[in-house]
């Protein structure tokens, strides 16, 4: 990063530490909050592809398979930039850089966003052009685990305490973003309304170039079995551990100190068992029943 930028970002994060706020009950970053009329009234255009998920359930992993379907493959193109520049994040705010509206305005179609936001939230223009999204959704314990340790590491989040602290805080779905219950719930029930793809982490983790094929598939791409084999190999988690563009190394540990964890950190499924206690568990899945049993959902949470 630009060494003027990096210390502009530095005196940010010490004059005005990171803040919640609350757009319609759902809690958002403060300075996403600030501007919330561009980022509600954003402009979406015929060819965007949005990928939308929950904090913590594979965005990064799936910016890239996309990115690199519509590159068909091409890894070289694909380094082109720190994921995060590649794909405009819509609703984020990160002074002294652009805003991800400003990012995304700036940017030629067709165009690769991504959001975390919850259904209700999203820019309409996207419904109103008929964008196609892909919703990537994990497993609420895992993603409550990688969640845990992403808040300990990410400077621009609210620390989130000792592990039973943040249990019961995820649990009522007072993290940033909100409830992953009424986030997983509101894409599924919207995914016959607009051109939406539901895919599951665990499927993906499972069989990936299946789960790649269906991607490439909804995008209207066929691709090659050689091009779908270079595509695993180049998002696979050891992989995107060791690239640059995609392991978030390029930040300064002021944003994200990856000395406490990393940001690619496990990549797994089932890494809850290794944090759950035997009554969180049992508290977890009274809660999950009750939320879930009518949705029509099912998560794995093991392979």
């Amino acid at each position: 990063m630009d060494p003027e930028l990096v210390k502009k970002l530095a005196e940010e994060m010490k004059n005005a530490p990171f803040k919640m706020g609350e757009i319609q009950g759902v809690p958002l970053p403060e300075n996403s909050c600030d501007i919330w009329d561009q980022i509600y009234n954003f402009q979406a255009r015929d060819d965007d592809i949005l990928i939308s998920t929950f904090p913590k359930a594979g965005i990064t992993w799936m910016q890239e398979i996309v990115d690199l379907i519509m590159l068909n493959g091409d890894v070289e193109r694909s380094m082109r930039a720190p994921c995060f520049v590649k794909v405009p994040f819509i609703e984020v705010n990160p002074r002294p850089m652009p805003s991800g509206v400003d990012a995304a305005n700036a940017m030629e179609s067709p165009r690769l966003l991504k959001t975390h936001l919850p259904i209700e939230l999203v820019p309409p223009s996207f419904w109103e052009k008929n964008v196609k999204v892909i919703y990537f959704a994990r497993n609420a314990k895992d993603c409550m685990v990688s969640y845990y340790h992403f808040q300990r590491m990410n400077k621009g989040l609210p620390d989130p305490g000792t592990w039973d602290e943040y249990f019961s805080v995820y649990l009522a779905g007072n993290v940033p973003w909100g409830s992953w219950f009424d986030h997983v719930i509101g894409w599924w029930k919207a995914k016959d309304k607009h051109q939406i793809l539901y895919i599951f982490y665990e499927d993906m983790i499972e069989d990936p170039k299946r789960e790649i094929r269906k991607v490439s598939n909804f995008l209207g791409k066929e691709l090659t079995e050689d091009v779908l084999d270079t595509i695993c190999h180049h998002t696979s988690f050891n992989a995107m551990k060791d690239n640059p563009m995609t392991n978030y190394s390029v930040l300064p540990s002021f944003v994200f100190d990856q000395s406490i964890s990393p940001f690619m950190r496990k990549g797994k499924v089932g890494d809850w068992k290794n944090h759950f206690l035997e009554e969180q568990n049992i508290i977890f899945d009274e809660e999950y029943k009750k939320k879930m049993e009518r949705s029509g959902l099912s998560f794995r949470t093991e392979l």
